[in-house]
């Protein structure tokens, strides 16, 4: 009976296989995977355009940390854990080339075949993929993180796992993601998840927080850490992946520090000091008038600038909508109005740095001048009862005289004040409810530039009857405030990708108002913007994800949900003469995967 069943099932699974054929035989295996159309670089690729593959290798560079840290788990939610153990020490199946706008290339996994709908994607381990062990990367490791991580980690994890229908292995050394949702991202997603050793987290909760020393496969490995005080990163010399493509000319330096500092305005005082070896400055003004000290004038320290093509994304005061104060878009209007940026660029910046219009401002994905046309608008008009005015007609920051006085947004603060039903009674501002209209600023201690900001805004409320409260905490009591939106405004920053993606509903989507850990600070909840997410996803045409993200600008920006800050189109970093990069940038300028990923050490 056995004997006939698998006959019979055999049989089935040919008649199965014919039937299918016409899309299977579009899925095959392939180095690459891009968000739309091919991978740039070709099957036979040296190595990524942008890198120097014949960096020699050795030295060290030492980069300084603003706060501390108490974990090297950076995958859960408890604890604060070093930027570099996510970067240095652990890989994914695929890896990011940050010259295309979303483009994966192969890394642990040789090849990724998924097919035309991609409603699957199928990975294929590296025969001498190891671990700093040494031991092999197996499928059911990469079974065992995708499946902790998507139960027990962090929202960005968790979201995506709840898309997902089956994992299963499917041979030696592959295995293959069913999705239960059509989502074209998800495959490339699934390859950028990391890949832990499943021996070393037996018998432990993965979702506690601890100190002990990871085991990645990266190419490098923790060598030497004090809590909050420094971690040292080695090159392993027996790194697996010295001559996969992906990694020719990456991974140069023999030893990577980090310092911390409990006071992020120390950083700059090392750097003089020669302690740490690179500094990357934000400060316009001070990188012309602050780099005068003796090692830039000796030429040991060098000072060189990145431009960049990429999103200005979104820093300023986020506004949290979840508090009655901040729920009418004319209050939200009022405070963006009052909020002198000319007048607080010149003071903190000399008036050098643009400032944000919208959240994709400075790319292809921004929402363009006036009102919304073509795609765009045929994308937003079945919301246009539930959008804020100015998504469809059109939406421009305020702009001031530039005088400290500002007295034409201050009248017209005070006119959307009164219009959303607020008076001025005996000089406080006064809601219906007949309660003052006062409200906290959160900050992290250390940063001293938003408290400037805070302190100029602070005094320009005061006009309006609007008392302000700048409370300034340490980076521990701010993630675990802002991880259960536990504030009124707060400081807010999202660098945003040239590929937005699935972390937009992280950032935007309605769930993060009530789960914890989202990065909807805002607790904004727009059916609008979920709509412009999953048209982003399933488009199969550059130019619907591009409609898709112009108008999804469109209901974040209109939405007035931040005050906006500014934004910089180049990056400046200062560092060690013997500190060198490519000639050649990336299209995402200085970015993640720039420093210290293709950087090497070179005397002379």
């Amino acid at each position: 009976m056995r004997t006939e069943f698998l006959r019979k099932f055999a049989s089935a699974g040919a008649i199965f296989a014919m039937i299918s054929l016409g899309g299977a035989a579009i899925a095959q295996p392939k180095h690459g995977i891009a968000m739309y159309g091919e991978p740039a670089l070709p099957p036979d690729f040296v190595s990524l355009a942008h890198v120097n593959p014949d960096a020699p290798r050795g030295g060290r560079i030492v980069i300084g940390e603003g706060g501390s840290y108490d974990s090297l788990n950076p995958y859960i939610l408890k604890g604060r854990a070093p930027w570099g153990v996510r970067v240095h020490v652990y890989e994914s199946l695929m890896g990011r080339n940050w010259d295309e706008p979303f483009t994966l290339y192969g890394l642990l996994a040789e090849s990724v075949e998924t097919p035309e709908d991609r409603s699957w994607v199928e990975f294929t381990l590296r025969e001498e993929a190891r671990f700093s062990d040494g031991s092999p990367v197996t499928v059911e490791d990469v079974i065992w993180s995708y499946r902790t991580l998507g139960t027990e980690g962090s929202p960005r994890y968790t979201r995506s796992w709840g898309n997902i229908d089956t994992i299963e292995q499917t041979g030696p050394r592959s295995l293959r993601i069913t999705f239960a949702v059509e989502d074209r991202e998800l495959a490339l997603l699934m390859g950028l998840r990391p890949i832990l050793k499943k021996s070393q987290w037996e018998g432990r909760d993965f979702k506690e927080s601890s100190l002990d020393v990871p085991i990645g496969t990266g190419a490098y490995v923790v060598d030497r850490f004090e809590a909050g005080r420094f971690i040292i990163f080695k090159r392993n010399p027996d790194y697996w992946g010295n001559d996969v493509p992906f990694m020719r000319g990456q991974a140069n330096l023999d030893e990577i520090r980090y310092d911390y500092f409990g006071d992020s305005g120390v950083v700059f005082e090392a750097f003089k000091a020669g302690e740490i070896t690179t500094y990357r400055e934000f400060n316009e003004a001070k990188w012309e008038t602050a780099y005068d000290f003796p090692l830039v004038s000796s030429g040991a320290v060098v000072k060189s600038t990145f431009p960049h093509k990429r999103p200005s994304g979104i820093a300023g005061f986020v506004m949290n909508t979840r508090n009655p104060k901040f729920a009418d878009w004319r209050v939200r209007e009022a405070l963006i109005t009052a909020f002198n940026f000319e007048f607080i660029n010149q003071t903190v910046n000399g008036g050098k740095k643009p400032r944000i219009t919208s959240y994709f401002s400075n790319s292809v994905l921004g929402m363009a001048p006036g009102p919304a046309e073509g795609r765009v608008r045929e994308l937003l008009e079945p919301f246009r009862d539930t959008l804020m005015p100015g998504a469809l007609e059109g939406y421009v920051l305020p702009v001031s005289d530039g005088s400290e006085g500002n007295r034409a947004n201050i009248r017209k603060a005070l006119k959307l004040f009164e219009d959303a039903g607020y008076t001025v009674e005996d000089g406080v501002m006064t809601g219906p409810d007949g309660a003052p209209f006062a409200f906290e600023i959160l900050l992290k201690q250390g940063a001293d530039e938003n408290r400037t900001i805070s302190s100029i805004y602070t005094e320009a409320l005061k006009r309006l009857g609007v008392e302000v409260t700048i409370t300034m905490i340490d980076s521990a009591q701010y993630k675990e405030r802002t991880n259960v939106y536990d504030f009124e405004m707060a400081y807010y920053w999202r660098g945003l990708s040239l590929s937005p993606g699935n972390e937009q509903k992280l950032y935007w989507g309605s769930d993060g108002i009530e789960a914890p850990g989202t990065r909807n600070w805002m607790g904004m909840n727009s059916p609008a913007a979920e709509a412009m997410i999953d048209t982003l996803l399933t488009s199969t045409e550059r130019s619907d994800f591009l409609a898709a993200t112009k108008a999804l600008d469109r209901v974040l920006t209109s939405g007035r949900y931040v005050i906006p800050f500014w934004f910089r189109d180049i990056s400046t970093i200062a560092h060690v003469k013997e500190l060198k990069y490519p000639d050649r940038l990336p299209m995402y300028g200085d970015w993640l995967g720039f420093q210290p990923d293709v950087w090497w050490y070179e005397e002379g």
